[in-house]
Formats: structure tokens, sequence, C-alpha cells
């Protein structure tokens, strides 16, 4: 909020691979577009690619042709991109974004809530990084931008708080400004003591590599489990959840009924397995004719605990998974009740079609 309150204007444009939801709410708040622009493999759910989270440096530079540089505050990539089923963005494409960033001088930020998880990725999949720690990698990674945003419930494996880091001191200034009137002093953010050492503790904590390879593979762990099952699954997995593909597992309801939200409820109601509905009801767009332009995907995260979990836990969450899919034709949609004018889906209230 702080960062878009400061440099976005009514009007601009922000491209990213893909905003998360909070981060979307605060760009559209400001009155500017939040702009995706992930390669196509990242919108089909199926397909296996290394790094489904890139961002389309062809579609930067053709945004930035159309609306012009003076329109573009910043160009931000989330790694790794959470909205699109938690996959990662390699070194590669982080530079060539970089590379468009200095032809045109705009700042490159990252949302950098799993950079450990990415840093990870970049570790086991893209060439010439196999020798190289996570920490390693992670510093080449922030090298390559102007600032970033953190929320440290992530990567930070705090359970509160969160920074916003950047090179400008100019707009350090500004921001330190706002953050004084609304948040807290600078070397506390209204944040508790505890927290902040937890947070700094955390940090290093998550570039551990057996911490890493342990958390990678708990979420692959469970999705071979359902994927071998038959259930639709993003593919890959993604570093911290398991994103069920619901308009691929309820096809007879449609994106304005809300499938993955319909989802995400009967896995409560069956199992007590909560997950989240990341497709129309978060991201949908509704338009003055009480239509809605439905979301890219229908997608339930299922977000694996860190350090929490047995296997036998996972197994059950599975069965759940595979339980609910066997039901799936029986499945009804949903209607939206009541809801908020911004990130609706937090509060939203809904009734059975």
């Amino acid at each position: 909020r702080i960062l878009f309150s400061t440099v976005v204007s009514e009007g601009d444009v922000v491209p990213n691979n893909t905003h998360f939801d909070t981060t979307r709410a605060n760009v559209e708040f400001q009155g500017a577009e939040a702009r995706d622009l992930v390669i196509a493999e990242g919108r089909d759910p199926g397909l296996i690619h290394p790094f489904k989270g890139n961002m389309d440096v062809e579609a930067l530079v053709a945004t930035i042709e159309e609306v012009g540089v003076e329109r573009i505050p910043l160009v931000m990539v989330t790694v790794t991109n959470n909205s699109g089923g938690g996959q990662p963005v390699s070194m590669a494409n982080l530079r060539a974004v970089r590379e468009v960033c200095d032809q045109y001088g705009i700042p490159f930020f990252l949302d950098a809530c799993r950079f450990a998880e990415n840093s990870w990725f970049i570790k086991i999949r893209e060439e010439g990084y196999a020798d190289k720690t996570p920490r390693e990698i992670a510093h080449e990674m922030f090298s390559l931008v102007d600032g970033c945003t953190m929320s440290a419930k992530k990567d930070g494996m705090s359970n509160i708080g969160g920074f916003l880091a950047m090179n400008d001191p100019e707009l350090a200034l500004s921001c330190r400004n706002l953050l004084i009137l609304t948040e807290g002093f600078p070397t506390y953010g209204g944040l508790a003591g505890y927290d902040l050492e937890a947070i700094a503790q955390g940090l290093n904590e998550a570039l551990e590599e057996s911490y890493l390879a342990y958390r990678i593979r708990s979420t692959e762990y469970l999705a071979e489990k359902v994927s071998k099952a038959g259930l639709p699954i993003v593919l890959p997995a993604g570093g911290h959840a398991v994103y069920l593909d619901a308009a691929a597992l309820l096809p007879h309801i449609p994106p304005s009924h809300y499938p993955a939200q319909a989802l995400a409820a009967e896995l409560y109601l069956d199992g007590g397995v909560r997950g989240v509905e990341i497709g129309s009801v978060m991201f949908g767009k509704p338009q003055p004719d009480g239509s809605e332009i439905p979301a890219a995907m229908e997608l339930v995260r299922l977000a694996v605990p860190r350090r929490t979990y047995t296997q036998s836990h996972i197994d059950y969450v599975g069965e759940v998974m595979i339980d609910v899919a066997e039901r799936a034709s029986d499945l009804r949609g949903f209607r939206i009740t009541e809801q908020a004018p911004w990130l609706r889906h937090f509060t939203a209230r809904f009734e059975p079609i």
C-alpha cells in the first residue's frame, strides 16, 4: 500500500507476471490498471514447463509502447507466481525484464514473498545454477531489481509482518513518511520486537537447503498422490501449494457460478480441509450490466503449512480431495449474496444455486 500510494497515479498501468489479490487491489485503488503479462504456458494448468511464472517479455515491451513510459511507474514480477499455481520465474527471465526496464528507464520491483522457494527452483531447474546455494541465487535475484515488497508470513517464516526495500533514497524518504503516518516508526513499522526477531531468523532459515528440499518435496508428494488418482491440478507442483483445476473438474459449473468456490466449500464440508478459491470470486471483474469477466483460471489452492504436518496428515488431505473429486458431478455452483467493493473474496457471503 505504501509503495503504490507513493508512486502510482490514476490512469497508470503496472505490469506484472500475475498480480496477487492484495497487490492488484492496491494498484486499482489508486485508479491504475494492474496488467498481467505471464507467459502463455502459465495460463495452461496442465502444461509442463519449468518456469511457468515467467513474464512475457514481448508483451511487456508492447505494453510500454502502447501506454507510454510516463504511465508505467514500475514493473513488478511476483516470485513465485502465487495466482498462477506457485510457479517460479527463471533468472534468465528476470535478466530480460531488467534489460527492458533499463532500456525504457522504468524501475523494476519484485513481489518477493517466496524468494527462497524461487531460488530453489532456479537451483534445480535452470542451467548454470546447480552448484550455487539458494542464498547466492537469492542475492543475484535481488541484485537485478530496484526494490521489493515482502510479506514475511511467507518466506520470512513469521506469523506477521513484512518489509519494503528500495535503492532510491528519495523514494525511500517518501515511503518512510507515509509509514510513520500510518504504521509506525521505520525501526519497527508497528511490529513487536519478537516479531522482528522471528523475521530475521526466518529469512535465514528459509534459505537452508535442507529446509527447501523438504518443503518442495512435501508439496510434490501431495501433487503426485492426487495427480495419479486423475485429479486435474496445476503442473508441475508449485513450491508452497497444490492447485486444483476446478474448471476441469467441474465443467458443468460455469465461471459465473464460481466452480472453484464450490470445490473449496465441499473440501471443507467433506473433510475439514481448508483451501482457498483463486478464480472468479477473487479475480472476476464485475461489469456495469451486472455480468462479470471471469478469471483466467478457476483454481483451488491448498497451501501446505510449513513444518506442521506429518505424511499422515498429507495423506488424509489427498484422500479428501480424491473423495470429493469422485462426487464432482453432484456439486452445485454458488451465487454471491453479499460482497465488499474491494477484495470481496475475504468477506463475501454465498448461497448454493
